[in-house]
Formats: C-alpha cells, sequence, structure tokens
C-alpha cells in the first residue's frame, strides 16, 4: 500500500490502462480459441490419415489409374513407378489405361487409306483387335515394373486422350489417376495451354485425385494426406501451414494494432505485441509478465489520489485473477485434449486392427471364391470333354461302319469287275497254264532273264515265236491290281513303242509280251552287254521313248501317266528300237489338276524313287508332266552313263563351268559335243522341281528330239558313205568331211560353220582343251582343194 500511496495516475492513464487490460484478456480468449480448434482440426486431420478417411471409406474400392503413353517414354514410366511405390500398397486394383486414336480409315498394300464404313466388318474387325493386340504390347514393360499379378490393363478409343480419361474416370469411380510429364518447364508451359494433364486438373471430379508426376515435381488437386506423404506434396503442406499462420497472425497483428494505438511509452509491452504468434502454452504467461511490467511502469507516473490508487490496485489484482484463471482453465483445456488424443489414438489403432482383420477375411473370402470358380470351371471342362469324347465315339463307331460297308461294296464290285474281266475280255488272246508251262519248258530256271517285285520273267516259245512271259509270284497277292491294271491297260493300247501284249493267262497272272532281244535300256547304261551303245542310238531312242510319252497323254477319253518310267522298263529290239512297257502302275487321270495349282491329296505314291516327280511326293497330285521329271532324268542317264543320284547339280555344274565334255560318257568317243549340250539343257528343264517350269512335250521337247534323231540319222548315213575319207578331211566337231575348212588359234582346221557356233559357246580349243589365244579363224583353201580333188575321184 506504501508503493501505491506513493503513486500518483491521472485518471486518464487509468481509464488507459483498463482499457489495455480489457484488450489483453481479450486477444488471450481469442487465442485459446484459435489455438484450441487449430489444434482439434489438426488432430482430426491425422485421425482420418490414419483411419483413411471415414468408416465408409473401407467399404469401397480403391481403384488406381495410370495413364501410359508408350513403352519407351519415361514420363511413363516414371508415372508408373512413382504410382507402384506410393499408391499400389493400398489399392484394391490397379488398372494401367492407354488411349489409342479412333480408327476412321484402314491402310492398303498400295499405300492409300480406306473409310472404315466402305469395308466389310469381319476386316474391321480384325484390323481393330490387330491394333488393340498391339496397343496391349505397350503394357507389358510396365507390368514388370508393377511386380504384381493382378495389374489390370484397358485401351480406350478417342481422338481426344483427355475428354476419354475424364469420362472414364466419372463412369467407372476411379479414386486416383496418375499421369506422366516430361520436364517441369515443358509442364508449366502446357498448364497454360490444352494439354491432356492441364484439361484433367482442371476437370477431374472432386472424389478423384489427379497426380502429374514430372521429373522433380508432383502436381495434384488432392489435399488427402492418405495419397501423398509430406515429402511429396510440399505445396499442399505449404498452403496449410500458410493458411494456419495466416489465421493465427492476422488475430495477433490485429491485437498489435489495438495496442499500439494506445501511445504508451512501455517498451517491454511493445516487444510482447510486435511479435509474431508462437505457441498457446506460453502466452498467457508472457502476457501477464507484460501485464506485471506495465503496472510498475506506472508506478513512475504522477500520483493520484489514495481513492484512485485503491480503485486501479482492485483493478489489478481482479484482472490477475481472471489471468490466473484463465490460464488454469487453458491448461486443463490441454489436458483434455491430450486425453482426447489419446482415445482417438487408441480407436484408431482398435480401427486399423480390425480392419486388417476383415481385409484378411475378404481376401481369404475372395481367394475361396476364386477357388470354388476355378473347380467349378473345370468341372464344366471335364462334363464338356466327356460329352465330346461321347459324340466322337459315336461319330467314329457311324462313320466305321459306313467305311465297312463300302469296303465291302467296293471289294464286291471289283470282284465282278475281275470275274468279269477274265471271263469275258476278247482284247487279248486267252492261254491257259499248261501253254504257259510248254512254252518255258514246264518254269525252267534256264528260261528266267529276270526277276522282280511282282515275279519272274521267262523267254520262251509260242508257236514258234519267241516271246517273253512274266509270271506273278503266288505271295504277290498285293501285286495283282498291278496286274490287271496291267492287263487292261496294253489291251487296250497299240503303239510301235509300246511294249506288245500277245496274251495273258488270268488264273496264274501271266503276261505275254513281244520278245526283245537286247534287254532293258539300263543294261545298256551300265554296260551289262557287250554291245556298242553309239550316241545316236541314244538321241533316237530318246526320241521314240517322247513319241510313246506323248501317245500315253493324249490317249481319249482320259490320259494315262506312267508314274514308273526308268531305264529298266524301257526295252530294246535286235534293232535297238525302244519300247516302253511295264505299265502296271499306270494311272488314268479323270481329273487333271491345272499346272498354276498346288493341291494337295491325301493318295499312295508309286513309283521308284529317283524318278518320281518331287511335287507328285510332296503333294500327292499326279499330273502328266510327272513322268517328263523322269524321262529328263533318263536324258541325262544316257548322256553320262551313270545312276541317277546327283545327275542334276552335276550337269548343271559342267554346263556353268563349259566342262560337259568331261562327264560325258567315255565309251562314245564322237560325241557331237553342241547337240549334247543342247539335249542336257533340255533335261535340265525337263528335272525342274514344279511341273509349271518344265517345257511342254508336244511343243518344245518333241520338236528339238526331231531335230536331233534327224541329224544323228543324217550323221549315220554320211559316215557309211565316208567311211574311207582320209582323217584330215574331217571336222573334228562334227566329223563329217569338212565344205569349208578353216584353221583356228589352235592351229587346227574345222568346218567354218562348226567353229563358228563353238567359239560363240567357249573360249578354249575342241581339241586341245587349252585356252584360245584368239577367236580369228583363216580359210584352209589347200585343204579345200584336196577335199574337192578327193570327191571329185570318188
Amino acid at each position: 500500500m506504501s508503493t501505491f500511496k506513493k503513486l500518483q495516475i491521472d485518471p486518464q492513464i487509468t481509464r488507459q490502462m483498463y482499457n489495455i487490460l480489457h484488450n489483453i484478456f481479450f486477444s488471450l480468449l481469442v487465442d485459446h480459441v484459435v489455438a484450441y480448434s487449430f489444434s482439434v482440426s489438426k488432430m482430426k486431420v491425422n485421425v482420418d490419415g490414419d483411419t483413411g478417411g471415414s468408416p465408409s471409406s473401407t467399404t469401397e474400392t480403391v481403384t488406381v489409374a495410370v495413364a501410359v503413353k508408350s513403352a519407351e517414354g519415361k514420363s511413363s514410366q516414371r508415372a508408373v513407378k512413382w504410382a507402384v511405390e506410393k499408391l499400389l500398397a493400398k489399392a484394391h486394383r490397379f488398372v494401367l489405361i492407354h488411349v489409342m486414336p479412333t480408327i476412321t480409315t484402314i491402310p492398303t498394300p498400295s499405300g492409300e487409306s480406306t473409310l472404315v464404313n466402305e469395308l466389310e466388318a469381319n476386316v474391321v474387325k480384325l484390323y481393330m483387335e490387330d491394333k488393340r493386340a498391339q496397343c496391349e504390347e505397350i503394357f507389358i514393360p510396365f507390368k514388370i515394373l508393377c511386380k504384381r499379378k493382378n495389374v489390370e490393363t484397358l485401351v480406350l478409343e478417342g481422338n481426344n486422350p483427355a475428354t476419354v480419361l475424364l469420362k472414364y474416370v466419372n463412369d467407372s469411380g476411379i479414386k486416383s489417376l496418375v499421369l506422366g510429364s516430361y520436364s517441369p518447364n515443358y509442364f508449366s508451359r502446357k498448364l497454360k495451354g490444352s494439354s491432356v494433364p492441364s484439361i484433367i486438373l482442371k476437370h477431374a471430379p472432386e472424389c478423384c485425385d489427379v497426380y502429374v508426376v514430372s521429373s522433380n515435381k508432383l502436381m495434384t488437386n488432392s489435399l488427402n494426406p492418405l495419397l501423398a506423404t509430406e515429402g511429396d506434396l510440399p505445396t499442399i503442406n505449404k498452403q496449410k501451414s500458410s493458411a494456419s499462420s495466416a489465421s493465427i497472425d492476422g488475430v495477433s497483428h490485429s491485437r498489435s494494432s489495438s495496442l499500439a494505438s494506445s501511445h504508451l511509452n512501455f517498451p517491454a509491452f511493445v516487444d510482447g505485441n510486435s511479435s509474431n504468434y508462437v505457441t498457446p502454452q506460453h502466452r498467457p504467461n508472457r502476457n501477464l509478465e507484460n501485464v506485471t511490467t506495465g503496472l510498475e511502469a506506472v508506478k513512475g507516473c504522477h500520483s493520484s489520489t489514495y481513492s484512485e490508487q485503491l480503485d486501479i490496485q482492485e483493478e489489478v489484482e481482479r484482472v490477475r485473477l481472471e489471468l490466473q484463471t484463465t490460464l488454469a482453465m487453458y491448461n486443463q483445456t490441454c489436458e483434455d485434449l491430450i486425453h482426447t488424443r489419446n482415445k482417438v489414438q487408441l480407436f484408431s489403432s482398435q480401427y486399423l486392427e480390425e480392419s486388417g482383420k476383415v481385409n484378411a477375411a475378404k481376401k481369404r473370402e475372395e481367394n475361396l471364391r476364386k477357388i470354388a470358380a476355378e473347380e467349378k470351371e473345370k468341372h464344366i471342362e471335364a462334363e464338356k470333354e466327356v460329352e465330346t469324347a461321347r459324340k466322337l465315339l459315336s461319330e467314329e463307331t457311324y462313320e466305321r461302319q459306313i467305311a465297312e460297308l463300302k469296303a465291302l461294296q467296293q471289294s464286291l464290285e471289283k470282284k465282278k469287275t475281275v470275274d468279269a474281266l477274265l471271263s469275258s475280255d476278247d482284247r487279248y488272246r486267252r492261254l491257259t497254264r499248261e501253254e504257259i508251262a510248254v512254252a518255258t519248258d514246264n518254269f525252267s530256271e534256264s528260261k528266267i532273264i529276270g526277276e522282280g517285285a511282282y515275279g519272274k520273267v521267262y523267254k520262251g516259245d509260242l508257236d514258234h515265236t519267241p516271246v517273253a512271259i512274266k509270271v506273278l509270284c503266288s505271295d504277290a497277292s498285293e501285286k495283282k491290281e498291278e496286274f490287271l491294271r496291267e492287263v487292261e491297260v496294253l489291251s487296250q493300247l497299240h503303239h510301235p513303242h509300246i511294249v506288245l501284249l500277245l496274251g495273258a493267262c488270268p488264273e496264274n497272272g501271266c503276261l505275254v509280251y513281244e520278245y526283245m532281244e537286247n534287254g532293258s535300256l539300263e543294261d545298256c547304261i551300265l554296260e551289262r552287254n557287250s554291245k556298242l551303245f553309239p550316241w545316236f542310238f541314244r538321241f533316237r531312242i530318246l526320241f521314240e521313248v517322247a513319241c510313246a510319252l506323248a501317245f500315253l497323254h493324249n490317249s481319249k477319253p482320259e490320259p494315262i501317266v506312267h508314274r514308273d518310267l526308268k531305264p529298266g522298263n524301257i526295252l530294246l529290239d535286235k534293232n535297238f528300237v525302244s519300247k516302253i512297257g511295264d505299265v502296271g502302275l499306270a494311272k488314268i487321270i479323270s481329273d487333271i489338276v491345272p499346272e498354276s495349282v498346288t493341291e494337295y491329296r491325301n493318295s499312295v505314291l508309286a513309283g521308284t524313287l529317283g524318278y518320281m516327280d518331287p511335287e507328285y511326293q510332296r503333294t500327292g497330285t499326279l499330273r502328266p508332266k510327272s513322268d517328263l521329271y523322269a524321262f529328263g532324268i533318263i536324258t541325262l542317264q544316257l548322256l553320262a552313263a551313270c545312276r541317277p543320284n546327283g545327275l542334276i547339280m552335276m550337269f548343271e555344274d559342267a554346263i556353268n563351268s563349259n566342262s560337259l565334255v568331261d562327264i560325258l560318257d567315255k565309251s562314245v568317243p564322237d560325241w557331237p559335243l553342241i547337240e549334247a549340250e543342247e539335249l542336257a539343257r533340255m533335261a535340265l528343264k525337263c528335272c525342274n522341281l514344279r511341273c509349271r517350269d518344265r517345257p511342254d512335250l508336244e511343243t518344245e521337247v518333241l520338236p528339238l528330239l526331231k531335230r536331233l534323231s534327224e541329224f544323228a540319222d543324217m550323221l549315220t548315213k554320211v559316215e557309211k558313205n565316208l567311211i574311207q575319207a582320209p582323217s584330215p578331211y574331217l571336222c573334228p566337231i562334227v566329223q563329217e568331211v569338212m565344205e569349208d575348212p578353216q584353221i583356228a588359234a589352235d592351229g587346227f582346221t574345222y568346218e567354218h560353220r562348226a567353229i563358228k557356233l563353238w567359239l560363240t559357246r567357249h573360249s578354249v580349243s575342241p581339241v586341245t582343251k587349252q585356252l584360245l589365244q584368239h577367236q580369228l579363224v583363216t580359210p584352209n583353201r589347200t585343204l579345200r582343194l584336196a577335199i574337192q580333188e578327193w570327191r571329185s575321184q570318188g
């Protein structure tokens, strides 16, 4: 009281002090309310963050969608990696989305495009399925990044990706949508315009959180702390903190402005009001200290009356008590808040535990449902397989019965045909077994002249005529059909170069042919006999065989294909005239497949390997040109006198290297090389793999063989007439008496026509086989005069 007695305070100052204390108390109350509200709101945000929002969110399905552009784009890879790291763990569905442009046109092979509505629906469907399959390949590297089996993929179609994505988000209830961006600068420029991220950020629904991921920045429209951490969303946290600070600082600044208007010169008081808002727990103590400091400063002012001093003291005591009460209430409120926070944390942990149990139960239920669905599908598939097996069994049983009936019917018809053929056919002479036995000296071993898979061939005498008798083996029952076919074919055909059927004994499977003294062409080629086989014989035989083939292929009403043409089936008489025999495998073709069409047939192949048509082996389709392949092989054999293996490649290499003379038959010393090369080239064309690439028999092969045969006959006659001509008068190339002798670079004299033709194809000497220095020729007039004199004397 002594202190206050000495104080003389002006009443105006007293009223000012009262106003100051009133403002301080009011500001303290405002601080308490703001701090409490901020703490409660922050606690609510934390509780919502821990529990995942409202309790109803546990029942909702959290769907996360990531929009990708291409597999190579870094922005799409960055967006997928961010979504996998931040959102995949809490997502029930994780969907990868790619937007493909709307297909309005389809490209054509010519490079142009055709509108979709101008094409057939199945073509458009196949093209769209192909494009969607290509889009599905974009998701493969992103699926690997997800490391999760149940990653869904979706291909949307539209020309505006932003509109398509927004429509899908609205229709499907997507909770989170993640997009990628190239760089912050580029992204910032795009947000000002009409880019896809900017449109989606502006027009996305409130229920969907949009995240745009760039190399060093994350843009989003979400404030939900469940889907973003503090490090990932700096802009959101800054907005929250700045808003809170702005609201609290606004109260502090308003309070500071009201205190500054009192015009008091209290340094400590001004100091306390100019500071920002710090912590609600320490603010009342500081204000109380400021009040005490202010009151102590008042002691230095002018003293007033004693009654006024007492009023001031009571007022100060009252304000101090109010401040203490307010501080106690604040502390109690803080304790209640801490208690409430602990309860919230406890409830949150219990809720998380229960939600974990519920989720685990849902997962178990989902797994059990999946297992049940899989077992149900397996059961349905098993039932379908059983039903299918039953149907197949019944169909196979029915087909087997039908096949058995057809086979029985065919066998009966064949038996009737055979019986009719054997009993009433008058196209050939029917012989008895006794007549065959007499002709072969009771099938003497000394009469055997050949043997094959069908049986043995005997030489016999029938009505004082030498014949060849083919006897079918008793155990070769499968050859019975070939025997009957040969009887049918040979009894209808009569040609100078086809073996003549003289008679048959159907009961014992015997065929009687005219006897061919020089055996088969195979014997002559492989030098099994000692007779000479000159080149002009070979040229003529090829022409005769070609004529016989043309006769078979042009037979009416349907063509006949031999199918087994080979040197062993070409027989030679005493004058080396050739005839085709053994037509047991011949086939009458009723439906000839065009050469431009490749048709595959399930047929039994017949013939001899090495002479069989490759296309016939591959497809099972028989054509008349199938015999032409065997004819080409036979031609090459006549030129080289060797077996058919590797002949085609050997002749191709020899012709390409101009060394044909090296592979020709050495037993023939006087090969006409030019004609031999023509013949070899024709044979190689006949040996082409495809029928369509082979020459035509009548228009290409026969004219060439006819010319070569006439050339051989003419040369044979000349040789007979000029057999006593001196050797210098003969041309080394054509072996004829020269009419216009010319000296070549090798020093030898040749017929002018022959050497000119030789030089157009070769650069070596016909005699020495050495390289010629030049291709000029000089007339040999001396030799020409000698030849003319020799001819005049003859």
